[in-house]
């Protein structure tokens, strides 16, 4: 039982740390790719955000929209937001999309 109890430890320890080198990596994404519009706080009082009107990432209609239209228009461009697909992996906007989340709850 005891070496059951630290492979479980060790999987766990694995899983967790995993989990926080993907958010540093996203974090460091979000910084490269969308902080000039969005801001480092996801409210887009930047220059660039308020120029072109980018909601803030707590704005009620942003709360609300899926993560698949989040994933769509990242990959995809949405108004003046250029398009990742092919210059960010899947997972890499997956992970952004779920750093995105962590701003919104702040």
């Amino acid at each position: 039982m005891r070496k059951f109890t630290c492979y479980a430890f060790a999987i766990a320890i694995a899983v967790l740390s995993t989990s926080v080198v993907a958010s540093a990596e996203a974090a460091d994404t979000f910084k490269a790719k969308c902080q000039m519009c969005h801001g480092a706080d996801g409210l887009a009082a930047t220059p660039a955000g308020k120029a072109m009107k980018t909601p803030p990432f707590t704005d009620p209609a942003i709360l609300k929209t899926s993560d698949a239209v989040l994933i769509a228009s990242t990959k995809n461009g949405k108004g003046k937001m250029p398009a990742y697909n092919g210059k960010l992996t899947d997972a890499e906007i997956s992970s952004l999309i779920a750093y995105i989340h962590t701003l919104q709850k702040k």
